[in-house]
């Protein structure tokens, strides 16, 4: 599988291009891979050609700074779009990835056909907060996140119901390089598009989680009422909506693609 090199770092991409008319970039959160999206992009397979990349400091990719920001991670995604020749595209990222589209929405519009956010805000969490998380780990590293971190990703059922998805995950998330993640977390904490908005101009559909305490379904209503062209869209899950209910994401991803001129004001049915 290749890597890119962009700004010093190695990018490692899957670049599924199934002959479709139309390609989707899939972005992933804080302290995951591109692997989050597998069982989304099984589904998606049949209707759209599929770019997936690990985020710096994720998974294959590397990071070569001790801090990064949402700017530098979204030109990252131009840098992968321009070397592969692809121009307008659509973007799915959720939490951080989903930051990481509000950013590219309002910056580079003319490359986004629409913009897919999930489990994300306009601004996540507070800078103590993650000044605190950056503390932790940098003394007791990512395994002392792990019970916390998956009671905040799925709800009880599903954790219950499926242990080794959310070992899984955890497994991927306790094996991130521990620079990586720190210097992501900077890149959260200093996000913050709540003045913004209004400039994100491209058709976005809004992603949220029922019972997400991390960016709740208010965080979601506050992006669509300040996005001008979006819908808001909640699902039965927690922070990591695309793992729990794969087919439910998807669905409303396809929705999105297929109706290009007023997906943003209906409702799924």
């Amino acid at each position: 599988m290749p890597t890119l090199k962009i700004a010093g770092n190695d990018c490692f991409y899957t670049y599924e291009n199934l002959g479709h008319d139309n390609t989707i970039v899939f972005s992933n959160s804080l302290g995951t891979d591109l692997t989050m999206w597998d069982k989304v992009v099984h589904i998606l397979r049949k209707h759209l050609n599929i770019l997936r990349y690990d985020t710096r400091g994720h998974g294959q990719s590397s990071i070569s700074a001790d801090t990064v920001t949402v700017a530098e991670l979204g030109q990252d995604v131009i840098g992968l779009l321009d070397h592969l020749g692809i121009g307008k595209v659509y973007f799915c990222g959720l939490s951080m990835g989903g930051l990481i589209g509000q950013w590219l929405g309002i910056n580079h519009p003319d490359r986004f056909k629409k913009i897919i956010i999930a489990n994300t805000a306009a601004k996540i969490g507070t800078a103590e907060g993650w000044n605190t998380r950056i503390a932790q780990v940098k003394e007791r590293g990512l395994q002392s996140l792990l019970d916390g971190t998956a009671q905040r990703w799925f709800t009880p059922a599903f954790r219950q119901a499926h242990p080794d998805v959310v070992r899984d995950v955890l497994e991927k998330f306790g094996h991130t390089a521990l620079q990586g993640y720190i210097a992501n977390c900077t890149a959260v904490r200093d996000a913050d598009f709540r003045k913004e908005l209004s400039k994100l101009k491209v058709p976005t559909l809004v992603i949220s989680g029922t019972i997400d305490e991390v960016t709740t379904p208010v965080d979601g209503e506050f992006l669509a009422a300040g996005i001008p062209r979006s819908r808001h869209v909640q699902l039965e899950a927690n922070h990591l909506s695309s793992v729990e209910l794969p087919a439910e994401f998807a669905k409303n991803v396809l929705y999105a693609v297929k109706n290009e001129g007023d997906f943003y004001l209906r409702i799924y049915q």
